[in-house]
């Protein structure tokens, strides 16, 4: 007994320890609708909990330790990660958060019917909400969101993410996207190596509509299409055509909506194309 007891004694007197070598930022921007890409070797899996959400939001690490994660529009001064590596041991970073304005208009006078969707096509949202869900909660080991992203269409920046309008002092669900103006049938390029897990012609709010997944829960959306020149399940790769530019669904004119998503969390697409991302 007593040699078996030494044994253990020794197990654990030299078991390895973390390091600050075991965690290292890649790309940040610790911003509302910011994000977190690093790489933490021997991770299995960790978390981000907002310090005004309610849960936090899980994500697993690749093989060699590399993760995204984001920021929500609203995410309060600071965010808790948390790391999991493989030998049990824990790490945990308290991060700043910047909060930032928003752009807020207020239109009045708006016919309600344009403001509520009729009755008759609510069972239609929801079948189309839950689509929607499942191509951006669908687990894939695909690690195309650690390169480098492009602009996925050429025009003016028409509408930000974090914007939102009130009609008739009614309080409209945030713009999580990034508008591009650009000509009816202008070409949409993916930003990045994906596979498309939804290609819907013709969706209730947003028209023609594409979600790229490009591994561990981080997708590219694309809405107001004209029309999709991929299918679902197909493989593209960063530059090839996926779409063209249209105005289905409710628009009031030719643009690309562009949003990007980890997971369930609605991340600025201006931070992935350009450094610091825009002013608004």
């Amino acid at each position: 007994m007593r040699t078996l007891a030494i044994s253990l004694v020794g197990v654990l007197f030299f078991a390895p320890k973390l390091c600050a070598q075991d965690y290292r930022v890649l790309a940040q921007n610790l911003t509302q609708g910011g994000f977190l890409k690093a790489q933490a070797k021997n991770c299995q899996s960790y978390k981000i909990k907002e310090v005004n959400a309610e849960k936090a939001q899980a994500g697993h690490c690749t093989q060699d330790g590399f993760f995204i994660a984001g920021f929500s529009r609203d995410a309060g001064p600071t965010a808790e990660l948390t790391i999991n590596y493989k030998n049990g041991e824990l790490l945990s970073k308290s991060l700043p958060i910047k909060q930032r304005e928003y752009q807020i208009d207020r239109i009045e006078g708006v016919p309600q019917k344009t403001v509520t969707p009729p009755e008759s096509v609510l069972t239609r949202i929801r079948q189309e909400n839950g689509q929607i869900y499942a191509a951006r909660n669908h687990f894939s080991e695909q690690t195309f969101f650690l390169t480098d992203f492009i602009w996925p269409a050429k025009g003016r920046i028409s509408g930000v993410y974090g914007s939102q309008r009130y009609f008739n002092g009614t309080p409209k669900r945030p713009h999580y996207g990034l508008d591009i103006a650009a000509p009816k049938g202008d070409p949409v390029v993916a930003p990045a190596n994906g596979i498309v897990r939804l290609a819907h012609p013709d969706m209730y709010y947003s028209g023609g509509t594409m979600i790229l997944d490009h591994g561990y829960g981080f997708t590219s959306t694309f809405i107001h299409l004209s029309k999709l020149t991929v299918k679902e399940g197909q493989m593209v790769k960063q530059g090839d055509k996926i779409a063209e530019i249209g105005a289905s669904g409710r628009a009031t004119g030719p643009h690309l909506d562009w949003r990007i998503n980890w997971y369930n969390v609605r991340l600025d697409p201006a931070y992935w194309v350009v450094e610091g991302g825009h002013k608004n």
